[in-house]
């Protein structure tokens, strides 16, 4: 009888444990991981990246749960981090730096079940999306209040890699500086690193030294914030509010917002729909923003600078677009007049603009 009784229950269990496990396993949250270049601070690239993981947690509650790891170089570090994550259960991973594309795309094609985001990466895979922020129509903002605030008529970035993005940065600030200020110039130092804050502060203090009374930047810290600070210069937050590091120095920042686009990712995987999509949103989807103005900034110019980000979001405004030749800082036409480029075109960006000092290596 025991022995019938136990083959029953032991049946029963058969026909009874799919079902059982499924539902388990549909109770079980989302596990999404994310992996940052360098350390969560109190403001910068991996701050805001950081802020939209917490975002995802407070908009999805118990669905989700994140994990995250900081400080991962590009390159092998970033493969073996990846990797791990997706062996650890991972259903979706975020990779949050240029130089983790490749590496997502190596651990992906090892693990076609995960869905993997590629933030600032262009190439795709059945199951990488890639995703950047227009981060060029914030600094063209930022160049137009650095050009009605700068006495000396000459900005100052320090900027990490010569990649597009940074070009595209460098190309649109100097063009929203010389819309308002036509003598307006600006002074380019390469780091070769994206976060090194002995270095960023070397560079802005070098730049400070050439008559450099505004400075804009391309990199991780908050380094160059505090260096024009203690130099009583100006500086272009980017990323996000650095007030707290420069409260005298800001003159505005340029802010990235991730947490609307990860919600929605996010969102994607849970209800099946996800796809591996190229996203490339700015101003007028909220992915990038200008404001936390500083205290010496007019209020006159305040309004002007948002005025034209009205104007960029409702397409009024296109920052590449030529209402004169726009000519590169070697002479030759890069945007005829009454003509944009096109946004494979502002994607493959090498050249500099009139205005710039230094060259890029084509």
């Amino acid at each position: 009888m025991y022995k019938n009784l136990a083959a029953a229950l032991a049946a029963a269990c058969f026909f009874i444990s799919p079902s059982f496990s499924q539902s388990v396993a549909a109770a079980d949250p989302l596990k999404i991981g994310f992996v940052y270049v360098a350390p969560i601070t109190d403001a910068g690239w991996v701050r805001q990246h950081d802020e939209g993981r917490k975002a995802v947690e407070a908009a999805l509650g118990d669905k989700v749960k994140t994990t995250y790891v900081e400080n991962v170089a590009e390159g092998a570090d970033a493969e073996r981090v990846i990797r791990d994550l997706a062996q650890q259960g991972h259903r979706l991973i975020f990779t949050p730096s240029f130089g983790y594309m490749e590496p997502t795309l190596k651990v992906a094609r090892d693990f076609p079940d995960v869905k993997f985001e590629s933030i600032t990466g262009y190439k795709p895979a059945p199951n990488v999306a890639t995703a950047n922020a227009r981060y060029y129509q914030g600094r063209y903002l930022a160049g137009v209040t650095a050009g009605r605030m700068s006495k000396t008529h000459v900005a100052g970035y320090v900027a990490g890699f010569p990649i597009p993005e940074v070009l595209q940065g460098i190309n649109a600030f100097t063009l929203g500086m010389r819309s308002v200020d036509p003598k307006a110039r600006v002074k380019v130092v390469w780091l070769d690193a994206w976060f090194d804050p002995p270095r960023e502060r070397d560079a802005a203090m070098t730049l400070f030294n050439q008559d450099v009374d505004v400075i804009a930047f391309h990199t991780g810290s908050t380094a160059v914030m505090a260096a024009a600070q203690e130099r009583g210069k100006m500086a272009v937050a980017y990323h996000s509010d650095m007030r707290k590091v420069a409260p005298d120095a800001q003159i505005v920042a340029v802010i990235h917002e991730w947490g609307g686009y990860y919600i929605q990712r996010a969102k994607a995987v849970l209800d099946g729909s996800w796809k591996p999509v190229n996203t490339w949103g700015g101003v007028k989807e909220g992915m990038v923003r200008v404001g936390n103005f500083g205290p010496k900034v007019p209020k006159a110019v305040q309004e002007e600078v948002l005025a034209r980000q009205q104007d960029i979001a409702s397409g009024k405004l296109q920052v590449f677009r030529a209402g004169q030749d726009v000519r590169d800082n070697e002479g030759k036409v890069a945007i005829a007049k009454g003509t944009g480029l096109r946004d494979d075109q502002i994607l493959m960006m090498n050249w500099l603009v009139e205005g710039v000092e230094g060259r890029v290596a084509r």
